[in-house]
Protein backbone atom coordinates (compact mmCIF):
# COMPACT_ATOMS: atom_id res chain seq x y z
CA UNK A 1 0.00 0.00 0.00
CA UNK A 2 0.91 3.66 -0.19
CA UNK A 3 1.23 5.06 3.34
CA UNK A 4 1.17 8.76 4.14
CA UNK A 5 2.42 9.75 7.58
CA UNK A 6 1.47 13.08 9.09
CA UNK A 7 4.25 13.91 11.52
CA UNK A 8 8.02 13.65 11.15
CA UNK A 9 9.05 13.20 14.78
CA UNK A 10 10.42 9.99 16.23
CA UNK A 11 7.04 8.21 16.13
CA UNK A 12 6.44 9.14 12.51
CA UNK A 13 9.95 8.14 11.53
CA UNK A 14 9.72 4.80 13.37
CA UNK A 15 6.41 3.91 11.76
CA UNK A 16 7.67 5.02 8.34
CA UNK A 17 10.64 2.67 8.66
CA UNK A 18 8.37 -0.16 9.77
CA UNK A 19 5.99 0.27 6.86
CA UNK A 20 8.90 0.50 4.44
CA UNK A 21 10.46 -2.66 5.88
CA UNK A 22 7.16 -4.45 5.17
CA UNK A 23 7.32 -3.43 1.51
CA UNK A 24 4.89 -0.51 1.53
CA UNK A 25 5.53 2.75 -0.30
CA UNK A 26 5.84 5.50 2.29
CA UNK A 27 5.89 9.29 2.42
CA UNK A 28 6.81 11.04 5.65
CA UNK A 29 4.96 14.34 5.95
CA UNK A 30 6.37 17.32 7.82
CA UNK A 31 5.60 20.98 8.43
CA UNK A 32 9.08 21.95 7.23
CA UNK A 33 10.80 19.80 4.62
CA UNK A 34 14.00 21.75 5.21
CA UNK A 35 14.40 20.66 8.84
CA UNK A 36 17.77 19.06 9.42
CA UNK A 37 16.31 15.96 11.07
CA UNK A 38 14.02 15.43 8.09
CA UNK A 39 16.89 15.86 5.65
CA UNK A 40 19.00 13.43 7.69
CA UNK A 41 16.14 10.92 7.73
CA UNK A 42 15.67 11.18 3.98
CA UNK A 43 19.38 10.61 3.42
CA UNK A 44 19.41 7.54 5.69
CA UNK A 45 16.16 6.11 4.28
CA UNK A 46 16.27 6.53 0.50
CA UNK A 47 13.21 4.31 -0.08
CA UNK A 48 11.01 6.63 1.99
CA UNK A 49 9.76 9.82 0.39
CA UNK A 50 9.46 13.05 2.34
CA UNK A 51 7.06 15.91 1.71
CA UNK A 52 4.65 18.35 3.25
CA UNK A 53 1.61 17.29 5.26
CA UNK A 54 -0.53 17.97 2.20
CA UNK A 55 1.69 15.89 -0.07
CA UNK A 56 1.74 12.97 2.38
CA UNK A 57 -2.04 13.10 2.83
CA UNK A 58 -2.53 13.11 -0.92
CA UNK A 59 0.00 10.29 -1.41
CA UNK A 60 -1.31 7.77 1.07
CA UNK A 61 -4.06 5.20 0.62
CA UNK A 62 -3.70 4.71 4.36
CA UNK A 63 -2.78 7.71 6.51
CA UNK A 64 -1.15 7.86 9.93
CA UNK A 65 -1.53 10.70 12.42
CA UNK A 66 1.78 10.80 14.30
CA UNK A 67 1.95 14.38 15.59
CA UNK A 68 1.76 15.73 19.12
CA UNK A 69 -1.86 15.58 20.16
CA UNK A 70 -1.94 19.32 20.84
CA UNK A 71 -1.10 20.15 17.21
CA UNK A 72 -2.89 17.34 15.40
CA UNK A 73 -5.91 19.42 14.41
CA UNK A 74 -3.70 22.13 12.93
CA UNK A 75 -1.67 19.47 11.08
CA UNK A 76 -4.88 18.08 9.59
CA UNK A 77 -5.81 21.59 8.50
CA UNK A 78 -2.45 22.02 6.77
CA UNK A 79 -2.82 18.62 5.11
CA UNK A 80 -6.32 19.42 3.89
CA UNK A 81 -9.33 17.70 5.43
CA UNK A 82 -10.63 16.65 2.02
CA UNK A 83 -7.57 14.42 1.52
CA UNK A 84 -8.71 12.15 4.38
CA UNK A 85 -12.09 11.36 2.84
CA UNK A 86 -12.77 7.63 2.55
CA UNK A 87 -9.32 6.64 3.82
CA UNK A 88 -8.29 4.47 6.73
CA UNK A 89 -6.50 6.76 9.18
CA UNK A 90 -4.38 5.29 11.98
CA UNK A 91 -4.54 7.64 14.96
CA UNK A 92 -1.39 7.25 17.03
CA UNK A 93 -1.85 10.51 18.95
CA UNK A 94 -2.37 11.19 22.65
CA UNK A 95 -3.89 14.33 24.21
CA UNK A 96 -0.87 15.20 26.35
CA UNK A 97 -0.80 18.81 27.50
CA UNK A 98 2.19 20.96 28.33
CA UNK A 99 2.23 20.59 32.11
CA UNK A 100 4.94 18.44 33.72
CA UNK A 101 3.81 15.05 35.06
CA UNK A 102 2.56 14.77 38.64
CA UNK A 103 4.13 11.81 40.47
CA UNK A 104 4.93 10.34 37.07
CA UNK A 105 1.39 10.77 35.72
CA UNK A 106 0.94 12.75 32.51
CA UNK A 107 -1.72 15.41 32.22
CA UNK A 108 -4.25 15.34 29.36
CA UNK A 109 -6.26 18.19 27.83
CA UNK A 110 -9.26 15.89 27.38
CA UNK A 111 -11.57 14.30 29.95
CA UNK A 112 -12.83 10.73 30.35
CA UNK A 113 -16.02 11.88 28.64
CA UNK A 114 -14.30 12.73 25.33
CA UNK A 115 -11.17 11.38 23.67
CA UNK A 116 -8.91 13.16 21.25
CA UNK A 117 -9.78 10.49 18.69
CA UNK A 118 -13.46 11.41 18.92
CA UNK A 119 -12.58 15.06 18.29
CA UNK A 120 -10.53 14.08 15.27
CA UNK A 121 -13.27 11.80 13.94
CA UNK A 122 -15.73 14.70 14.22
CA UNK A 123 -13.25 16.89 12.32
CA UNK A 124 -12.90 14.17 9.65
CA UNK A 125 -16.41 12.66 9.41
CA UNK A 126 -15.72 10.96 6.07
CA UNK A 127 -12.46 9.35 7.24
CA UNK A 128 -12.18 5.94 8.91
CA UNK A 129 -10.14 6.52 12.05
CA UNK A 130 -8.62 3.63 13.99
CA UNK A 131 -6.76 4.17 17.24
CA UNK A 132 -3.42 2.30 17.37
CA UNK A 133 0.24 2.67 18.37
CA UNK A 134 -0.56 5.18 21.14
CA UNK A 135 0.10 2.91 24.15
CA UNK A 136 3.75 1.95 23.64
CA UNK A 137 7.04 3.74 23.11
CA UNK A 138 8.43 4.16 19.62
CA UNK A 139 11.24 1.67 20.28
CA UNK A 140 8.69 -1.16 20.42
CA UNK A 141 6.20 -0.12 17.74
CA UNK A 142 7.74 -2.36 15.08
CA UNK A 143 8.68 -5.99 15.81
CA UNK A 144 8.60 -5.68 19.61
CA UNK A 145 10.97 -8.19 21.19
CA UNK A 146 9.24 -9.56 24.28
CA UNK A 147 8.85 -13.10 25.63
CA UNK A 148 5.28 -13.14 24.32
CA UNK A 149 3.49 -11.14 21.65
CA UNK A 150 2.17 -7.92 23.19
CA UNK A 151 -1.35 -6.58 22.68
CA UNK A 152 -2.24 -3.44 20.77
CA UNK A 153 -5.65 -2.09 21.72
CA UNK A 154 -7.54 -0.54 18.82
CA UNK A 155 -10.94 1.05 18.30
CA UNK A 156 -12.88 2.77 15.56
CA UNK A 157 -16.28 3.06 13.94
CA UNK A 158 -15.46 1.31 10.65
CA UNK A 159 -15.11 -2.49 10.74
CA UNK A 160 -13.24 -2.77 7.43
CA UNK A 161 -10.71 -0.15 8.49
CA UNK A 162 -10.06 -2.06 11.71
CA UNK A 163 -9.42 -5.21 9.68
CA UNK A 164 -6.88 -3.29 7.58
CA UNK A 165 -5.13 -2.04 10.71
CA UNK A 166 -5.19 -5.51 12.25
CA UNK A 167 -3.35 -6.87 9.19
CA UNK A 168 -0.78 -4.10 9.59
CA UNK A 169 -0.36 -4.89 13.28
CA UNK A 170 0.04 -8.59 12.48
CA UNK A 171 2.92 -7.76 10.14
CA UNK A 172 4.44 -5.42 12.73
CA UNK A 173 4.49 -8.23 15.33
CA UNK A 174 1.46 -7.37 17.45
CA UNK A 175 -1.62 -9.14 18.73
CA UNK A 176 -4.70 -6.95 18.21
CA UNK A 177 -7.57 -6.44 20.64
CA UNK A 178 -10.55 -4.63 19.09
CA UNK A 179 -12.21 -2.57 21.80
CA UNK A 180 -15.16 -1.37 19.72
CA UNK A 181 -16.19 2.10 18.56
CA UNK A 182 -14.33 5.39 18.69
CA UNK A 183 -15.77 6.08 22.15
CA UNK A 184 -13.45 3.38 23.51
CA UNK A 185 -10.52 5.70 22.83
CA UNK A 186 -11.56 7.32 26.12
CA UNK A 187 -10.08 4.21 27.77
CA UNK A 188 -7.29 3.46 25.29
CA UNK A 189 -5.68 6.91 25.26
CA UNK A 190 -5.02 6.86 29.04
CA UNK A 191 -2.99 3.68 28.56
CA UNK A 192 -0.20 6.04 27.47
CA UNK A 193 -0.29 7.52 30.96
CA UNK A 194 0.05 4.07 32.50
CA UNK A 195 2.79 3.04 30.06
CA UNK A 196 4.84 6.14 30.91
CA UNK A 197 4.67 5.88 34.71
CA UNK A 198 7.51 3.29 35.10
CA UNK A 199 9.64 5.46 32.86
CA UNK A 200 8.86 8.69 34.66
CA UNK A 201 9.39 7.20 38.12
CA UNK A 202 12.09 4.58 37.57
CA UNK A 203 13.51 5.27 34.08
CA UNK A 204 12.15 1.93 32.89
CA UNK A 205 10.75 2.08 29.36
CA UNK A 206 11.04 -1.52 28.14
CA UNK A 207 7.51 -2.85 28.47
CA UNK A 208 4.18 -3.27 26.71
CA UNK A 209 0.66 -4.40 27.57
CA UNK A 210 -0.70 -7.93 27.22
CA UNK A 211 -4.37 -8.90 27.37
CA UNK A 212 -4.64 -12.31 29.03
CA UNK A 213 -7.71 -14.44 28.24
CA UNK A 214 -9.03 -17.39 30.20
CA UNK A 215 -10.11 -20.49 28.28
CA UNK A 216 -10.39 -20.64 24.51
Amino acid sequence: MKIGIIGSGVVGQTLAQGFSAEGHQVMLGTRDTGKQEVRDFAKSNPLIKTGTFAQAADYGEVLVLATKGSVTESAIGLAGTEKFTGKTVIDATNPIDGRPPTNGVLHYFTSLEESLMERLQALLPEAKLVKAFNSVGNAYMYKPAFEMKPTMFICGNDAAAKITVTHILDSFGWETADMGSAASARAIEPLCMLWCIPGMLYNKWSHAFKLMKAGK
